[in-house]
């Protein structure tokens, strides 16, 4: 079992930034990667970035390549993601979340927990 609990959200002016963080806990040491999906209200939920755990291969959506970085911090068990230039359109609810096995991180299907999100506003 594994627990995520997602921070860092909150309202910014377009153009800012914010650090979302995921802490996980439970048996996490079978972990093959985590990423970041974000959801927007009327909207299907969306790969946005994917890390995975051992080397640290990174993975990104087209449209947030070049604005956000995904990165983990291996003592802390912790998983970053660092959004810059923010834009209208990232408004969304962004969900941490782990695969166990090796498969493709684009696909929400590929992972086996999930946090319980956490909101991001940007306002122009």
């Amino acid at each position: 079992q594994v627990q995520l609990v997602e921070s860092g959200g909150g309202l910014v002016q377009a153009g800012g930034s914010l650090r979302l963080s995921c802490v996980a806990s439970g048996r996490t040491f079978m972990r093959y990667g985590m990423g970041w999906f974000r959801q927007a209200p009327g909207k299907e939920r969306e790969f946005v970035a994917a890390i995975t755990w051992s080397r640290s291969r990174t993975y990104y959506a087209d449209s947030v390549q070049g604005r956000f970085t995904i990165s983990r911090d291996v003592v802390w068990n912790t998983v970053y993601l660092q959004m810059n230039d923010l834009k209208p359109d990232d408004t969304a609810v962004y969900f941490c979340a782990v695969a166990l096995n090796p498969v493709s991180l684009v696909a929400y299907t590929a992972y086996d927990y999930w946090g319980q999100g956490t909101q991001v506003t940007v306002v122009s």
